[in-house]
């Protein structure tokens, strides 16, 4: 068995789907828990997210590691409807605009909930995704122009580019001795610095890639083919039986509740 076929064997069964596939995943997974706002719906599908993430290769230890600064995030979301939600049922604290009262306090859980139902979709499918079978699948599945993918494509590898001007910068003014004072203070500097970088780079690669022919009429040949299979299909109705199941349960607990509601 040659290694390339061994490693699609030994690959986690999602890390073989297709990007696209896995971006309508997402807005599968998302659009229902945007349009609805109660606890039980979004613990169930936090639930099923966690336990059907080991197709993706995320076992519990990992996607803790990747999860965890959720447990931060996802409180902020709720604090706000905590203190200034409309109030009803029992108030247990009121100051000024500040009421906390039984409402608030289940609207609060609930958003954060639903924030740990919607982040934890994109950490499993988008972890480690290839930004190169991204653009492919953008162009051949999702038919979006050439030209505009690849543009985009090309800006986003620059990113990590751009991190590593500023770490050079901060080392070459601490080695001539002008980066002992505040950060703050040398912030537009070095940012100012790193625009001309950006658009000496920018300019640089649009004439590149205009010269190879990325701006050319006609229809483009590709390096690598992008295809849907079973296993595409096979998620979308994974995802679709979990929306379903989080907001079956909701109805039949008698909690569900659509925004604005």
């Amino acid at each position: 068995m040659s290694s390339a076929r061994a490693a699609r064997v030994s690959s986690p069964p999602l890390n073989t789907v297709n990007p696209v596939t896995k971006l309508c995943a997402l807005v599968v997974l998302s659009l229902p828990l945007l349009l609805t706002i109660d606890i039980v719906s979004a613990s169930v599908a936090v639930v099923l997210i966690v336990l059907a993430s080991p197709l993706a290769g995320f076992g519990p230890v990992r996607l803790a590691r990747r999860a965890w600064p959720l447990l931060i995030i996802a409180p902020i979301a709720g604090i706000s409807m905590l203190l200034y939600a409309k109030p009803g049922g029992q108030i247990f604290w009121s100051f000024g605009l500040i009421n906390i009262s039984e409402s608030s306090v289940t609207l609060a859980v609930a958003v954060t909930l639903r924030a740990f139902a919607l982040a934890l979709p994109a950490i499993v499918l988008f972890a480690g995704i290839d930004p190169t079978e991204t653009a492919y699948g953008l162009i051949q599945v999702a038919h979006l122009p050439d030209r505009f993918v690849l543009g985009t494509f090309a800006g986003a590898r620059l990113v990590s580019l751009f991190l590593e001007d500023w770490r050079s910068m901060e080392l070459s003014r601490r080695a001539r001795g002008l980066g002992d004072g505040s950060r703050l203070r040398r912030l537009p500097a070095m940012a100012f610095v790193l625009l001309v970088f950006a658009m000496r780079r920018g300019s640089a690669l649009a004439t590149a890639m205009e010269a190879r022919g990325f701006g050319a009429p006609g229809k483009r040949s590709h390096a690598r083919t992008s295809r849907l299979g079973w296993i595409d299909l096979a998620l979308l109705v994974g995802c679709v039986l979990i929306m379903a199941i989080a907001i079956s349960v909701a109805v039949v607990a008698g909690t569900f509740r659509v925004v604005g509601s």
